[in-house]
């Protein structure tokens, strides 16, 4: 724990407790919306991505580089922007639309579409629902809140629509702000939605940070 030779192995290992619970922090804030796309790796690609942000920390002592800093290098927004929760359904690869974010509000718009054209879907699916989150999260402190949009459901139809959310409220809270889409699909038996294979293929994407 003393020898100096070990140094540096206390040093890393310092700054691998502090991106693994800057990760665990992003999860909690994240509620159920995480939840319900995610895969069973999204831990320690979380880790290794808050990795790539402390690394960016050029204010504190090796051993003491954080999360927090990191996000003050304009270079965190390309590492962030566009990470998906759940590897097995990226919102590249489901949706293909132009999305736009209106960083004030949170208001998420998406350019007309046809759901049944542009959007990849699992066999068995008959509607899918949008939603977004507009969260702002202090990594030095700890403190969070987030707000969602409605949960607006569309059935997989051929027809063109122009899908615009936006959150109840602005969170107060101090922080980075980071906007979120969520992706779900249903199948709809007798009226009743009912989700596919345990939301496998549902999409959570952070959007952009602002």
């Amino acid at each position: 724990m003393n020898d100096p030779a070990f140094a540096r192995t206390r040093e890393n290992g310092a700054e691998f407790g502090s991106i693994a619970s800057s990760g665990k922090l992003l999860r909690t804030a994240l509620g159920p919306m995480v939840f319900r796309a995610k895969d069973s790796k999204l831990t320690s690609r979380l880790v290794k991505v808050m990795g790539q942000i402390k690394n960016l920390d050029s204010v504190s002592a090796r051993g003491a580089r954080n999360v927090a800093e990191g996000l003050n290098s304009s270079t965190s927004t390309s590492i962030l922007e566009g990470f998906d929760f759940n590897a097995r359904a990226t919102f590249g690869s489901v949706l293909n639309s132009i999305v736009s974010v209106d960083t004030t509000t949170g208001a998420v718009s998406i350019a007309a579409y046809n759901p049944l054209e542009q959007m990849r879907s699992p066999e068995g699916a008959t509607h899918f629902s949008l939603q977004v989150g507009f969260l702002r999260i202090d990594f030095a402190s700890g403190a969070y809140e987030l707000t969602q949009s409605p949960e607006e459901v569309y059935p997989l139809a051929n027809g063109m629509i122009s899908p615009v959310l936006t959150p109840a409220s602005v969170p107060i809270a101090t922080g980075t702000g980071m906007h979120f889409i969520l992706i779900e699909f249903f199948q709809e038996v007798n009226g009743s939605q009912y989700m596919l294979n345990n939301g496998a293929f549902n999409v959570l994407n952070l959007l952009k940070l602002s």
